[in-house]
C-alpha cells in the first residue's frame, strides 16, 4: 500500500466552463472566496435544522446546539461537518479568510468536539456511515492541513483526532456484522460511506481500521457483476450506486485485479454519464440530483485516474460542467450542502 500520510500540496480545484450548445471549452479554477462565503453563511445558520435525535424522555428534547456543541447549523450534523470540511480545503488551497478561519476555531475545540465524540458513543447507530465518513475526512483534512504547517489547524487536528477515533471504532465492528450492503443512492449508501472512512483511516495511520474496511469491501463487492447501470437513476439519488461501489473498490484493488473487476463490473458506464436535469430547485429531494451530477463526476474522475480512461474523464468533464451550474441555486435546499461535492468533484479531476 502506498503511504499517503504526507503534507499534501493543496490547489484550489479545476471547474469546467460550459459553452453556449453544449460541450466545454476550457477549464479554469473557479474562485475560492464564493466557496468561502458558503461555508461562513452555513456556519452561520442555526435554523431551520433537521434534528435527528430520539428522545427518551421529555427531559431528553433539546436544542441542536445543546446535543451537537460543534455540529449544529448548516440545517443538519452530516452537512454540518462537511462545510467544516469544505472550509478546511479552501484555506489549504491558499484561500485567506480570517472570518472563516475564526469559524472554525470556534467550533473544533477539544471541549465541542468531546460532546460529539460523546454523543456518537451514546448513539452508535447515528448518521451510520455517511456522516461518519465526513466526520473522519475533516479529521484527515485538519491532519494534512497541520503537516502542511497550518498552525491553526494543527489545533483543529489535534480536536478531532478523537472524533476520527471514534468513527473508526464504530465502523468495522458494523461492517464485520453487515451480510448485506445498502445499494441505493441517498445517505445509507455502504460503498460511498466506506470509501471515504477508508481513504481517511489510511491517511490518519489507522492501519487496522483500513485493513478491515478493505477485508469487508472484497467480501461485500469483489464478486458483483454485470451491475444494472439502465436502472440508475432514481428522483432524489445524490450518488450513483454502480459508481460509487466502483469508487470504493478502486481504492481497495491493486491496478492488475482493478481493471478487470470494473470491466465485469459495469461493462456499460455510458448508462451512468447522462447528466440529470432538476425541473424544481427549491425541492430538496430532487435538488438531490444536482448532487448527483458532482457525485457521479468525482467518481469518474478518480476512476479515470485508477483504470487510465480518458473516456471516463470526458464523461466526468461533461457532469462536472451540468452540476456546477447548480452553485447559482440560491435556495438553502441547495447551498447547504452541494458546494462540498463541487468541491469534491473538481478537485478530483
Amino acid at each position: 500500500m502506498v503511504d499517503r500520510r504526507v503534507a499534501r500540496v493543496a490547489r484550489a480545484p479545476a471547474a469546467l466552463t460550459p459553452r453556449e450548445g453544449g460541450g466545454v471549452t476550457h477549464l479554469a479554477p473557479p474562485p475560492p472566496d464564493r466557496y468561502a462565503a458558503v461555508v461562513r453563511a452555513n456556519l452561520t445558520t442555526p435554523w431551520p435544522y433537521h434534528l435527528v435525535h430520539i428522545a427518551g424522555s421529555p427531559d431528553d428534547v433539546r436544542t441542536p446546539a445543546e446535543l451537537y456543541p460543534a455540529f449544529h447549523t448548516s440545517f443538519d450534523w452530516h452537512s454540518c461537518v462537511h462545510m467544516h470540511w469544505l472550509g478546511v480545503e479552501v484555506l489549504a488551497a491558499g484561500h485567506e479568510d480570517d472570518a472563516l478561519r475564526a469559524l472554525l476555531s470556534a467550533n473544533l475545540t477539544p471541549e465541542r468536539v468531546a460532546g460529539e465524540v460523546a454523543y456518537l458513543r451514546a448513539h452508535p447507530a447515528f448518521e451510520r456511515p455517511y456522516g461518519w465518513a465526513w466526520a473522519a475526512r475533516l479529521a484527515a483534512s485538519c491532519a494534512a492541513s497541520a503537516a502542511a504547517g497550518d498552525p491553526a489547524a494543527a489545533a483543529w487536528a489535534e480536536a478531532t483526532a478523537p472524533l476520527a477515533r471514534t468513527v473508526l471504532d464504530l465502523v468495522v465492528p458494523w461492517v464485520a456484522r453487515t451480510e448485506h450492503p445498502v445499494r441505493h443512492g441517498v445517505h445509507s449508501n455502504t460503498a460511498f460511506g466506506l470509501a471515504l472512512l477508508l481513504t481517511a483511516a489510511d491517511d490518519l495511520g489507522h492501519d487496522a481500521a483500513a485493513d478491515a474496511l478493505r477485508t469487508h469491501a472484497r467480501r461485500l463487492y469483489g464478486a458483483d457483476r454485470d451491475w444494472p447501470a439502465a436502472w440508475e437513476r432514481s428522483g432524489h439519488d445524490f450518488l450513483s450506486p454502480g459508481l460509487a461501489e466502483a469508487d470504493l473498490m478502486a481504492r481497495v484493488l491493486p491496478p492488475a485485479e482493478l481493471a478487470p473487476w470494473f470491466g465485469a463490473f459495469l461493462p456499460r458506464p455510458d448508462d451512468l454519464t447522462a447528466p440529470a436535469r432538476v425541473v424544481d430547485p427549491t425541492d430538496g429531494h430532487a435538488v438531490h440530483l444536482d448532487g448527483l451530477n458532482l457525485s457521479r463526476a468525482g467518481a469518474l474522475f478518480r476512476l479515470a485516474r485508477a483504470l487510465d480512461d480518458p473516456a471516463l474523464r470526458d464523461a466526468g468533464d461533461r457532469l462536472l460542467a451540468a452540476g456546477l451550474t447548480s452553485l447559482a441555486n440560491d435556495d438553502f435546499v441547495a447551498t447547504h450542502w452541494l458546494a462540498s461535492f463541487a468541491w469534491d468533484a473538481a478537485t478530483s479531476r
